[in-house]
């Protein structure tokens, strides 16, 4: 997984919380998503999501939205660069 790619997903991660109208002021890698942290409810996270998988062409599961809120912002970028070199793999 190289830097390049998750510096992106983690600027449009950050960029997608602004647009969404929260504060990303002390949010880094080290922030949850869910209420502990980034304080995303799951309409935000479900936005999100949508956001991230239709920019990076990877997938979550409905099923998935608990895990989402209680991942930090740097184990969600490892998880979506994850998906999206597998996806990138898997079409190759």
């Amino acid at each position: 997984m190289s830097d390049e790619n998750t510096t992106e997903i983690r600027q449009f991660l950050l960029d997608s919380l602004v647009e969404m109208n929260y504060s990303i002021d002390d949010i880094d890698d080290d922030t949850a998503l869910g209420p502990a942290g980034a304080d995303l409810e799951s309409l935000s996270l479900a936005e999100l999501s949508v956001r991230v998988e239709d920019r990076f062409g990877v997938r979550f599961d409905d099923d998935e939205a608990e895990k989402l809120a209680g991942m930090t912002v740097g184990e969600f970028v490892a998880a979506v660069a994850e998906r999206r070199a597998a996806a990138a793999t898997a079409g190759s």
